[in-house]
């Protein structure tokens, strides 16, 4: 493993919350990350969609760790503010949220990122989601 996959890791592994989804990365590279999260009927909504929470969830987190692979050593980041567009239900056997750098500054990172449904083990998907998010880089917990 990369040192740079071994930090996003670190951090991802961290997170309570990406376990309780059943998230894992899929992908890390430099200013992209992809998190992966199969269905349950546990992260639904009452329609038995995949619940706008546990999407955004996914969604947030990619973009965050696409913005940590452009931050400095000795920073951690933090969301400082999305927007999601849903664009259908978050209907699919799994889901592939893609975290993409688009502006990494000294301070904040501006990121772009969508959640794919695939309904099987093929490469067809439908996005189900897109987000623009600012991050903001902040000195890592001593």
């Amino acid at each position: 493993m990369n040192p740079l996959h071994q930090r996003i890791a670190a951090s991802f592994d961290a997170q309570g919350l990406m376990a309780t989804l059943g998230a894992r990365l899929a992908l890390v590279q430099d200013g992209e990350v992809h998190i992966e999260m199969p269905f349950s009927p546990r992260l639904s909504q009452q329609q038995g969609f995949v619940h706008a929470g546990a999407i955004t969830s996914i969604v947030d987190s990619a973009c965050g760790y696409a913005a940590l692979t452009r931050s400095p050593p000795g920073c951690e980041i933090v969301s400082a503010e999305f927007k999601t567009n849903f664009m259908r239900p978050a209907l699919g056997q799994r889901f592939v949220a893609v975290g993409k750098v688009q502006n990494a500054g000294r301070m904040l990172t501006v990121c772009t990122g969508e959640v794919r449904a695939f309904a099987g083990d093929g490469p067809d998907y439908k996005v189900v989601a897109l987000m623009q998010a600012t991050m903001v880089n902040v000195p890592a917990a001593a």
